[in-house]
């Protein structure tokens, strides 16, 4: 990635953590964002959530409407990254989990 987009990318990163209620999420990720990349978005963690819970594919796909693609990707994801257990440790901590 260039300079310019890591700049950029910071720059909303920065951004988002200046929210501090759903409220405002909402309506900044409103401003933000399509109806398809929010859906989008939100699919995806919810199967992230799913497959952290250890349901099977079939169950995601069918609660979802996620492609088998999405699945897999989230779930390497799983696998590589670390935001996911981050959000979802905090989400716990949160809920007193």
């Amino acid at each position: 990635m260039n300079k310019d987009k890591d700049k950029n990318l910071e720059f909303l990163y920065r951004a988002v953590l200046k929210l501090e209620t759903v409220e405002e999420c909402q309506k900044f990720f409103f401003d933000l964002c399509t109806d398809n990349e929010l859906v989008s978005m939100s699919q995806r963690i919810v199967v992230a959530k799913m497959l952290k819970e250890k349901r099977v594919y079939s169950d995601i796909v069918a609660q979802t409407g996620a492609s088998t693609a999405t699945i897999s990707r989230v779930n390497r994801s799983l696998k590589v990254g670390s935001g996911y257990d981050k959000v979802f440790r905090k989400l716990d901590e949160e809920d007193g989990m």
